[in-house]
């Protein structure tokens, strides 16, 4: 009788084991399958994102680009301004600088 109640203690903790096994092997599938939906649904966002992030630097490439025609007109007409300014102001100016020069290009200093 101690025997078989042995044996059967033997086998209860057997099973238990087995039956622990189990239930560690059910876990740990379960936390990969977790961790692999996890991966897939960040990757998913960052593509997401990184499609976001894409259309904003195209939509953004493609305004500064239309107005690199403008900005240039812009530019250049700027500059045209700018020099007829310090044509207009030379101009001015010219008739005393000349007279300036003449003067003490002329006159003798002892």
């Amino acid at each position: 009788m101690e025997t078989s109640r042995r044996q059967s203690g033997i086998q209860q903790l057997l099973a238990a084991e087995q039956e622990a096994q189990q239930i560690v092997n059910a876990a740990r599938n379960a936390k990969m399958a977790r961790l692999r939906q996890a991966k897939e649904e960040a990757d998913r966002e960052i593509a997401a994102y990184r499609a976001q992030m894409e259309a904003e630097f195209q939509k953004k490439v493609a305004e500064t680009s239309g107005d690199s025609g403008a900005n240039v007109k812009r530019l250049e007409q700027e500059t045209e301004d700018k020099i007829a300014n310090l044509k207009q102001q030379a101009g001015a100016i010219s008739p005393d600088v000349v007279s300036m020069l003449l003067k003490h290009v002329t006159s003798v200093k002892n």
